[in-house]
């Protein structure tokens, strides 16, 4: 088994110190979905909590590394070359809603490359990481994608734009597309888990568009050191949020049919 570097253990004990926040904050949803305020106020608190946690810990322990964060924005460090990208609360609407499917996610880009990854999958106490170079864990078990090359055969996730959201004909067209030649298709509400769980074999592809850095960079780290390939829409960077992952047979055939544009012409 590979042991993480002081740098990925810091981030880490960030992640579980985070998700320990919370799991306390959810414990409090069911009881305000009844409420006359309702629980989005008390989530958004919650994600901002959770980043607080994470900002106090890499800060103290790397105080010259710069930060990209969903809530507090970009914090420019006197360390150029380092950088930790957090989402705090992954999974927000689900974690609104009291579904317990929802995840920490840092990653550590040095030099403009993403070298290190974490994804605690909080409710099921699952702690993904990865560095590059030294292999993808579940804790410490050694991760690998899945091995199918029929797409036919494959199990996809996505994520769905809510309604009246940019995006949401396009993706209903793909949606179209994809259904006539995978074998099923999930949508959990998680991104960093969607790709992590690609990366564990759990689900054979993810593709989603609109997604934000902070969103994918952890998740993409460990993909790659699990074996996979990550490929961005158009030819564009999978780190601005537009992608398809998978292994490198099943990603590649993927793409190809949602660009496409259209249905099949026979099974691969």
């Amino acid at each position: 088994m590979s042991r993480p570097s002081p740098t990925l253990s810091l981030m880490i004990d960030a992640a579980r110190a985070a998700g320990r926040r919370l799991v306390r904050d959810f414990g409090e949803i069911e009881n305000l979905q009844v409420s006359q305020k309702g629980p989005a106020d008390f989530a958004s608190t919650a994600d901002l909590k959770a980043e607080e946690i994470i900002f106090s810990r890499l800060s103290k322990a790397r105080p010259g590394y710069g930060f990209v964060m969903e809530e507090r924005g970009v914090v420019d460090g006197t360390d150029k070359s380092h950088r930790f990208i957090i989402d705090p609360l992954d999974g927000t609407l689900n974690f609104l809603h009291g579904t317990p499917h929802f995840a920490v996610s840092i990653a550590l880009e040095r030099d403009g490359e993403l070298r290190g990854g974490v994804v605690f999958d909080v409710m099921r106490n699952e702690l993904f990481w990865a560095e590059t170079d030294q292999g993808a864990w579940l804790e410490n078990r050694r991760l690998r994608v899945a091995a199918r090359r029929k797409l036919e055969e494959a199990i996809v996730s996505t994520g769905i734009p809510q309604l009246g959201t940019p995006g949401r004909e396009r993706f209903l067209a793909e949606l179209d597309v994809v259904t006539q030649c995978v074998g099923a298709v999930r949508r959990f509400g998680s991104a960093a888990l969607d790709i992590t769980w690609v990366a564990a074999g759990r689900f054979d592809c993810f593709w989603e568009r609109g997604l934000k850095v902070w969103d994918v960079a952890a998740g993409l780290v460990i993909l790659k050191e699990a074996g996979g390939l990550a490929i961005g829409l158009n030819k564009s960077d999978p780190r601005h949020g537009d992608l398809v992952v998978g292994n490198r047979s099943l990603a590649s055939k993927l793409v190809e049919r949602l660009e496409g544009g259209g249905p099949p012409q026979g099974k691969r």
